[in-house]
């Protein structure tokens, strides 16, 4: 049994209903404690116990509440503000997504010898930028060849496009996470078509990131 389901077994008991029990009903925090006010009971939280105690509502009384009109006019105009929050957010994000998708993306042509010189001297300055040493920096001709590419590519991403760039104009704009997909996406795809030796390498990374994001949602 998961921690959600455990915490709303707790709170239906004794026909009393927990916040997160009235949030699936829609209630917010301000309607509880407009229409609803003082729990009619409290019980030890028994998975967040340092959240303190739950505040538990008898059913009899929030389907009461439920049934008044001041209570469906109060629902009526917040599933509307819900409707106009999902619109202007849909609207906001698909702008966001059309500027990635306008951006002019591309690689410069680096002889293969001079960009893996590039690329291990980038791999060494951020491993000293982040040890804070590099007591033994790395040679192209002691790195093999999957590694190298690896560099390689980072450095192709991280140094001759607007990737970086872009990122820090995303920050805190609604539809970050899937304008980030996208531009990561477009610049694997240009990397591997600019550098065909590299493709495999940039769809491998591409994949890994693409595990890596379905595992934190």
């Amino acid at each position: 049994m998961s921690c959600m389901q455990l915490l709303n077994d707790i709170s239906r008991q004794d026909d009393c209903v927990g916040s997160g029990a009235l949030a699936e009903r829609g209630w917010t925090v301000a309607a509880i404690r407009r229409f609803l006010g003082e729990p009619d009971r409290t019980a030890p939280n028994p998975v967040f116990r340092s959240a303190g105690p739950m505040r538990l509502f008898s059913l009899a009384r929030v389907v009461a509440a439920e049934q008044t009109e001041q209570w469906q006019r109060w629902r009526e105009r917040a599933v509307q503000r819900s409707a106009r929050s999902r619109a202007i957010a849909d609207a906001r994000r698909a702008s966001l997504l059309a500027e990635i998708a306008a951006l002019d993306i591309r690689v410069p042509r680096i002889p293969m010898e001079a960009l893996a010189e590039l690329s291990v001297i980038h791999r060494n300055r951020r491993v000293q930028e982040q040890a804070g040493y590099c007591a033994e920096p790395a040679a192209v001709e002691d790195v093999d060849t999957a590694t190298l590419q690896r560099w390689m590519v980072n450095y192709l991403r991280h140094c001759t496009t607007v990737y970086d760039a872009a990122l820090d104009g995303l920050y805190a704009r609604i539809g970050r996470a899937e304008a980030t997909i996208a531009l990561r996406d477009t610049i694997y795809a240009v990397i591997a078509e600019t550098y065909p030796g590299l493709a495999d390498e940039a769809r491998r990374q591409v994949a890994l990131q693409r595990t890596l994001q379905s595992r934190t949602r």
